[in-house]
């Protein structure tokens, strides 16, 4: 039995100094020992630095492993969006020879220890966090953040957040995704090429019957196979047409977010084209399906109206992170926020001071990036405030490249989303992690990857075996990342649409048509067929000769359709090498001819009148259910 009283200026939870009391009456029966590791540090007069106290002079006398407490009443994620609500944070670490823990200690800067022996308690908030061996992984994915749409690629943009985790991690600099948002996702969540998915052309619809095949698991269902609690938050796009596309049913175990392609960042009302195929349409005249779109597991949200889409994500993520430092198992958390993608929308006190930015699109989707930037602090605080950062890895990306019409800017890069031009596939990444070797941290990564390899990369971190039956398309990156060890890929496929509208004549016969819109990067090369897009660089967003539609084409005043370009020499796609390196130009169509002979017919079908959210309780959700 113990009984003794300390009392002090002690940090509470809110962060600011109150009169503390802290007793412990029965020894370990109290509540506090229950759920906590009591420290004691003893001191003998004089003055007592609580920082080298505990650094040099703390003895461990008791862990008690038992269920963590409930919150405190003020924890959660309103207490943890604003950087005053919390805690100052020590930065030193209980060293791991006490029993291997991992903790984050409420900074006392100095106590004054007058008596000639003193007993200063320090509790740390536990969760069930010891003992496990296999990572938590966080991915969090941007929309359509443009290349240049970062920190650390232009100085105009605000996102210290993310500019310091890669920092501290490792940047991704030859990294590829797809140009458009549903198969970008789709590769990430299956490892397979679009082209085997048959998802070639464009992006799935709210109101098109199709979505990624049911045959080809998630990475969710291969954590969750392995010990994972899994969680979805944000966009989804993936198809929900039924219930089985959706993410419960793909390996998720929670849901909260919106099943779509994009949607009001304020009212969640999201909308669909009645009309099939929105080139050559005057969208402002095109009817539409519109209605909430915001759903927690499988029920209609209707109370967040007015709640910003950025801080309602986060808030939710750092709900599964609380929880997660309650549980056993290690946590998949996949974080997919909607911004800076359409409509611009952002609280004014992100962009007001932005008066530099002379544009007013730009000026407001700078102000969902650092609106996003400042979701990801406080998530990346909760994880580090809840115990599980040091055994976590973080992934960063966007699903594509930026839109000029909508702000994003991907500059030095030709191009933009929707094209296979550089500035449309070569995005943002990076991964941060106290678990990467030291060597790695801080350093940039030249070696190819592209987003397919999430899949097998995420499996290999988490020690999850992928059967080598799945077919699967990417390749493991985990010893690039974490260890500096060569890149696993030497190639990748673009994409190849033949459901994209022929342009010129053949070029080369017996070979591949390059008639047909297609892409493919062989080493330090890429080839581009048929109509790749608008292949100009924008530097001013938002102007008025841009197109205000997805997916424009683009022509030069002739049917050439044939680019051959060394994108590590120049990047910027400006020396077209095919007339000179007819020889290579041929062994790339002859690999995308290969390709093209593994591909699945391409799936794009026409609007389902029945998808009308007014036939399904006013919310789009599935709506086949035979």
């Amino acid at each position: 039995m113990l009984s003794n009283q300390t009392q002090g200026h002690l940090p509470t939870r809110s962060g600011h100094q109150s009169q503390a009391s802290a007793v412990l009456d029965t020894w370990p029966d109290s509540p506090v020992c229950q759920s906590s590791m009591v420290i004691f540090i003893w001191g003998v007069g004089g003055t007592v630095d609580s920082e080298s106290a505990i650094r040099s002079g703390v003895t461990l006398l008791s862990r008690v492993r038992a269920p963590p407490p409930a919150p405190w009443p003020d924890e959660g994620p309103e207490s943890l969006r604003s950087p005053k609500s919390r805690p100052l944070i020590l930065k030193k670490i209980v060293p791991r020879s006490h029993a291997g823990y991992l903790f984050s200690i409420s900074l006392i800067k100095s106590m004054r220890l007058q008596a000639a022996a003193i007993i200063l308690m320090v509790v740390l908030k536990l969760g069930h966090t010891e003992g496990r061996t296999q990572p938590n992984i966080v991915v969090i994915l941007s929309d359509d953040q443009g290349y240049h749409d970062i920190g650390y690629h232009s100085p105009n943009i605000f996102t210290p957040t993310l500019d310091q985790l890669a920092a501290e991690g490792v940047k991704l600099e030859n990294y590829y995704v797809q140009p458009a948002c549903s198969p970008s996702r789709s590769q990430l969540m299956t490892g397979r090429y679009q082209i085997h998915l048959g998802l070639q052309h464009r992006v799935i619809r709210p109101s098109q019957p199709y979505g990624v095949p049911l045959q080809h698991p998630t990475i969710a269902d291969i954590l969750r196979q392995g010990g994972y609690s899994t969680h979805a938050v944000g966009k989804w796009h993936l198809g929900f047409y039924r219930k089985e596309y959706t993410p419960l049913y793909r390996g998720f175990d929670t849901f909260y977010g919106f099943l779509g392609g994009a949607a009001d960042h304020y009212n969640y009302i999201g909308c669909d084209f009645k009309a099939n195929g929105l080139n050559g349409l005057n969208l402002g005249t095109v009817e539409r399906w519109c209605s909430n779109s915001l759903l927690d597991m499988e029920e209609p949200v209707g109370d967040q109206n007015g709640t910003y889409s950025t801080h309602l994500y986060t808030d939710k993520a750092i709900d599964i992170v609380v929880n997660a430092s309650r549980s056993d198992k290690p946590l998949f958390l996949y974080l997919s926020y909607p911004a800076p993608h359409s409509p611009l929308q952002s609280p004014e006190k992100y962009y007001q001071n932005l008066t530099h930015i002379v544009n007013k699109k730009r000026r407001i989707y700078t102000g969902m990036l650092a609106a996003l930037d400042e979701g990801v602090k406080n998530l990346t605080d909760a994880l580090k405030d809840y115990g599980l950062w040091n055994n976590t890895v973080l992934i960063y990306s966007s699903d594509n490249g930026g839109d000029p019409a909508w702000g994003g800017i991907n500059l030095p890069l030709r191009g933009y989303k929707g094209t296979l031009w550089e500035g449309g596939v070569r995005s943002i990444g990076f991964v941060s992690s106290p678990l990467l070797s030291p060597k790695q941290r801080g350093e940039v990564s030249h070696g190819l990857m592209h987003i397919s390899d999430w899949f097998p990369t995420i499996a290999d971190m988490a020690g999850v075996t992928v059967n080598s039956s799945l077919g699967v398309d990417g390749v493991s990156q985990w010893h690039m990342i974490r260890d500096g060890e060569p890149s696993n890929r030497t190639e990748l496929i673009h994409n190849i649409d033949i459901l994209q509208p022929l342009r010129g004549d053949m070029a080369y016969q017996d070979t591949f048509d390059t008639r047909v819109r297609a892409a493919i990067r062989v080493g330090n090369y890429k080839l581009l067929t048929g109509d790749p897009g608008d292949g100009k660089t924008y530097a001013v967003p938002g102007r008025k000769d841009h197109p205000r539609r997805p997916f424009a084409s683009y022509s030069d005043g002739t049917d050439k359709n044939v680019w051959l370009y060394d994108v590590v020499s120049d990047p910027e796609e400006k020396t077209d090498l095919s007339a000179s390196m007819p020889d290579l130009v041929r062994e790339l169509l002859d690999k995308l001819s290969v390709y093209n002979s593994t591909a699945l017919p391409p799936t794009f079908p026409a609007p389902d009148p029945n998808c009308d959210p007014e036939l399904n309780g006013n919310i789009w959700q599935p709506w086949i259910h035979s």
